[in-house]
């Protein structure tokens, strides 16, 4: 059986706690492999080697920075197919999930290309007499990036391409379920001239986590996972005086108005409820539309295409729509999930439970739900299943749609599908969201703008990369500066002789 290592200076390291995690096949649940969890003494050798390495990593001018990032975009595009399979091999997601994984990721590596320009300060000349004044953006030291099990390679490329390109060292803690990409990430950064020690890829638990959030040298640290661990984190890194960014969980609505095309509805529901199994955090998760003659056309629209959705290991080619998920442990709670539906009253018109797959019954599928006359209260509405498992929420009127989505407690993305472009436009307006899509499910903005959500999905001021992240890896300095040209005497200014 193979077993992992972290990526300590430049190199592959053997863990030395003697605790190790299993790192599953989900379309088997077979064990593939193990990842060792580091100790405290380990992470805290890990971050004093990144602090040596960043000074010079730090003193290298952005543009030289950014050509690394160039060559390091190129390598992520040379070995594209082989980082998709690394994806889908621990994460279960399809290959073209996978491919997307890394699209995604790279993305947000090619605008740090640009980072001079994000790193520019202000000047100004002229302040006062013969004073001028001008700001710096410098990195902050060593930051950590704690990264979730359903991206592994996008989420890990958010963190470290604007920490790495703004001049930080990176402590990057990826999931123990998924910790082969970012090994091979690390790999590639190093065939693209990173020195060696400005990232350093520590596996661990949450041993690693709470030595990360108490260590004083590092000064920042970047969290995606549930909101409880959200929470905890951006509350003890608070504590220990560092930076955080923490996103959590979330509900995310679409809400169907009579007038818009229930087609293209349906077809954006099930792709954004579906794909990659709901492990998605921007997924759809409830349907809202608006008037019963809607809601009935919806469903009858979204039943057909549910029930022709292909689930299957990744290894079955890309015509599979969706695979399995995560853990044997997820997919017990999304059963649980379905059947505390059926139990609270809603209607199941396509039930999931109980898939299984020829030849892969050990693996962890699970099969797509559809509900219809969902309520608040119920489970299914007010938990994150992130699982494949739509909601149908029947709205009297838009207000009721719109606060409906306004009164969940998560804001990370929702969505409208409509006709009118006032109704739209209120829309986005009024929604405490921090994404919206109008007519378009999945709102994740590309990558020269920000991502980030509200309430409860959201933890800090700075969301994830754009010009968000450079200013989250950076901290301002400002120099106020005179420059006397000569000597008082006399109570007036004169040139000096020059020799």
């Amino acid at each position: 059986m193979q077993e992992l290592t972290h990526w300590i200076g430049g190199q592959h390291v053997k863990g030395t706690s003697g605790r190790f995690a299993d790192v599953m096949n989900p379309a088997t649940g077979e064990v593939q492999a193990r990842v060792p969890l580091a100790t405290k003494a380990e992470l805290d050798a890990a971050v004093a080697a990144a602090a040596v390495a960043q000074e010079g990593w730090a003193a290298t001018n952005p543009q030289r920075r950014a050509r690394v990032m160039m060559a390091f975009g190129a390598l992520i595009n040379k070995h594209m197919d082989e980082l998709a399979e690394l994806v889908s091999r621990e994460h279960g997601k399809t290959l073209p999930d996978g491919r997307g994984d890394v699209q995604r990721g790279l993305e947000v590596i090619e605008v740090c290309m640009g980072a001079p320009h994000m790193l520019k300060g202000e000047y100004t000349n002229d302040g006062g007499p013969g004073i001028d004044l001008y700001s710096m953006r410098q990195p902050l030291g060593v930051v950590a990036g704690i990264t979730p099990f359903n991206f592994p390679a996008m989420i890990p490329l958010w963190k470290m391409g604007p920490a790495l390109a703004s001049g930080n060292a990176m402590i990057l803690k990826p999931s123990e379920r998924c910790p082969s990409t970012s090994l091979r990430l690390a790999e590639l950064l190093q065939e693209a001239g990173l020195p060696d020690g400005v990232l350093q890829v520590i596996n661990g638990d949450k041993e690693a986590v709470d030595a990360i959030l108490d260590n004083d040298t590092v000064q920042a640290v970047g969290f995606v996972g549930s909101t409880p661990i959200a929470q905890y984190i951006y509350g003890r890194a608070a504590t220990n005086g560092k930076r955080a960014q923490c996103f959590g969980g979330a509900k995310n609505h679409m809400v169907i108005m009579p007038d818009a095309d229930l087609d293209k509805a349906a077809d954006a529901l099930v792709g954004a409820g579906f794909g990659a199994a709901g492990e998605r955090c921007m997924a759809i998760s409830v349907a809202v539309p608006v008037g019963e003659k809607t809601a009935d056309a919806l469903i009858e629209r979204l039943v057909p295409r549910i029930e022709k959705l292909k689930v299957g290991p990744y290894t079955a080619g890309d015509d599979i729509d969706f695979g399995p998920v995560i853990t044997a442990a997820a997919k017990a709670r999304i059963d649980g999930l379905v059947e505390a539906g059926v139990t609270q009253g809603a209607k199941l018109v396509v039930d999931g439970r109980g898939f299984s797959l020829q030849g892969y019954e050990n693996g962890f599928f699970v099969g797509a739900s559809l509900f219809d006359n969902v309520t608040p209260e119920m489970d299914i509405y007010r938990e994150e299943i992130f699982g494949p498992v739509l909601s149908q929420v029947r709205a009297k009127t838009y207000d009721d749609a719109l606060k409906l989505v306004k009164d969940n407690p998560y804001g990370n993305g929702t969505a409208i599908f409509t006709a009118d472009g006032d109704t739209a436009r209120d829309f986005a307006n009024k929604v405490n969201v921090g994404m919206v899509g109008i007519n378009f499910p999945i709102p994740v903005p590309l990558s020269y703008h920000s991502f980030g959500g509200w309430k409860k999905s959201a933890f800090g001021d700075l969301n994830q990369y754009g010009p968000d992240a450079f200013k989250f890896y950076t901290r301002t300095k400002t120099v106020t500066q005179r420059w006397f040209s000569g000597i008082k005497e006399g109570g007036e200014f004169h040139f000096k002789q020059m020799d």
